[in-house]
């Protein structure tokens, strides 16, 4: 087994950790991470249609997503554009990672 690496657990990043495992932990913005992942950006119009999904609903965890750093935002225009932040969800799965490294499996 590998030794996990040094994980600082200050709580302001704690908490902020949560936070993110929270925003994935829903399947509907798993999906909506996985649409925006297959696309180089989409507007919520794409993205709730797409889902089948309403706009309100798609709207609310997109914001859950934004509030995370997991898409970020680019206006065209009158329309908002929401991008995957590759970056960020591949330093949260490096972290994941590390972390299931530390707990003990079943």
């Amino acid at each position: 087994m590998d030794k996990p690496a040094n994980i600082p657990f200050e709580p302001v990043h704690l908490r902020e950790a949560i936070e993110v495992m929270r925003a994935l932990a829903h399947p509907l913005r798993m999906r909506i991470i996985a649409l925006l992942g297959s696309h180089a950006a989409a507007n919520v119009h794409t993205i709730y249609t797409t889902l089948g999904i309403e706009q309100a609903i798609a709207s609310q965890h997109l914001r859950i997503l934004r509030q995370t750093r997991l898409v970020h935002t680019n206006r065209l225009g009158k329309e908002i554009h929401y991008l995957l932040d590759e970056q960020r969800l591949a330093q949260v799965v490096r972290v994941a990672a590390e972390l299931a490294k530390i707990i003990p499996g079943k």
